[in-house]
């Protein structure tokens, strides 16, 4: 009987064989990794989440921001799916025009009958991942000072309500102003603090494309802020007022709060135009960034007839300007001069008016990082600015445009967000369009 030896190994047959299966089992290792480079990447499981909506119809904000859960980011299932899965509707309002009913029908997502309904899905307790609360459209009356009374505040209880008798929170997202008047707003911002819900809020605009692509250069000192705005000042103006506020806080130390805002309207603000008492040369550059100007080469003076002039004073000495140019423009932009060299910047905020209105998905982006991660994208903080910054310039408008000192918005923050350049839109469709 031959017994093994360390030397019986190095015969150069059996060296040939050890090689062989090396290489063998090197191959074997080579198409293991191959084939599993070539599978999908397995993505965790989607979020679940509730809207909390006023009513859902055809263009609607609910619709706009909601159907891109069901439908694409391009409202026509072509486009990249969300990676929240909609599992409930809870419905203020239900229209002739509601879409809502249909779209639980083919999509099977639950509509709630209450607000806790569509947070619990029945069970009595949390059962989603987030919450989107929509506000917005709808039949609502008007506070004394013209700002639309969506039950923001309503919807928000409802939520915490669910929260404290399930012992956890899940993120929120409001759509656009935290609420119509500054003490709900603050009520809301205080109470998500109290019970660590991570919130955001906000207008679309800050997220949008710029053209050209511009923004405050980060940490630099700037002097003042104009900007153009139209349409009706609690929902449009609440939009100028973002992009103000996205511009501000990247300037030199952050946020640093609001002294005090007026408002002026009429001849007040031709007056204003006469006497420089705004930077009318930030003002012309905003303006030469409207692509379409409507007042067709005529004055301002002749096609506006009731022009605004919104004046947001900073504690650090900022200043900003907003003017609402109904009659010659249809857009919003804004120009920003820098203190050290005096630099002019502007840009047009510009937003896809038809379908998909692909603004909304760039909102959307954030909004599902903050449910994957459970960490807001941007600052709460900012729309709480400028949901208080509005609420006194309405109360300004109310009371004979006097000037209203905010104390009460005097805190700052540090910007945690960044405006990078969204991808070109995809071509627009109708918004009559499916």
């Amino acid at each position: 009987m031959e017994c093994w030896s360390a030397e019986s190994t190095n015969t150069p047959a059996l060296q040939h064989s050890v090689f062989k299966s090396l290489l063998t089992i090197i191959g074997a290792l080579a198409d293991g990794l191959a084939a599993q480079a070539a599978q999908p990447a397995r993505l965790p499981p989607a979020k679940t989440v509730a809207a909390i909506v006023t009513v859902y119809r055809h263009n609607s904000h609910a619709e706009l921001i909601v159907s891109r859960l069901l439908e694409s980011d391009t409202l026509d299932g072509k486009g990249k799916d969300s990676r929240l899965k909609l599992v409930s509707l809870y419905t203020d309002q239900r229209p002739t025009n509601d879409i809502s009913r249909g779209l639980a029908a083919s999509h099977g997502f639950r509509i709630g009958g209450t607000i806790e309904d569509a947070l619990t899905l029945g069970t009595g307790r949390l059962s989603v991942d987030g919450v989107l609360l929509i506000a917005e459209h709808g039949d609502y009356p008007k506070s004394p000072t013209g700002n639309t009374q969506y039950p923001k505040r309503r919807f928000w209880e409802e939520t915490l309500k669910v929260f404290r008798a399930s012992g956890r929170a899940v993120p929120v997202f409001i759509d656009k102003h935290l609420a119509d008047n500054w003490s709900d707003a603050k009520f809301i911002y205080d109470s998500a603090r109290e019970l660590n819900v991570p919130l955001m809020a906000g207008s679309s605009l800050p997220v949008t494309w710029r053209r050209p692509p511009a923004d405050v250069r980060p940490g630099a000192r700037i002097r003042e802020i104009v900007a153009i705005t139209f349409h009706t000042t609690d929902a449009y103006g609440f939009h100028a007022l973002e992009i103000v506020q996205a511009l501000a806080e990247q300037r030199q130390g952050g946020e640093t709060g609001i002294t005090a805002v007026q408002a002026v309207a009429g001849r007040a603000v031709w007056r204003a135009f006469d006497e420089k008492t705004f930077d009318v040369e930030l003002f012309d550059a905003a303006w030469r960034r409207l692509s379409q100007p409507q007042n067709r080469g005529r004055p301002l003076r002749e096609v506006v007839r009731e022009p605004k002039l919104f004046r947001v004073e900073y504690g650090d000495g900022l200043r900003a300007h907003l003017l609402e140019l109904n009659g010659a423009a249809g857009e919003w932009s804004a120009a920003w001069r820098y203190a050290d060299d005096g630099r002019v910047e502007s840009s047009l905020f510009w937003t896809q008016e038809g379908r998909p209105a692909m603004h909304f998905t760039w909102l959307l982006r954030g909004i599902e990082q903050m449910m994957l991660s459970g960490k807001p994208v941007w600052n709460v903080e900012r729309t709480l600015l400028t949901s208080g910054v509005l609420d006194a310039l309405l109360i300004s408008l109310k009371e004979n445009q006097r000037r209203v000192e905010t104390p009460y918005l005097m805190f700052g923050y540090q910007p945690s967000w960044r405006w990078t350049e969204p991808p070109d839109p995809p071509p627009m469709r109708p918004w009559s369009d499916p």
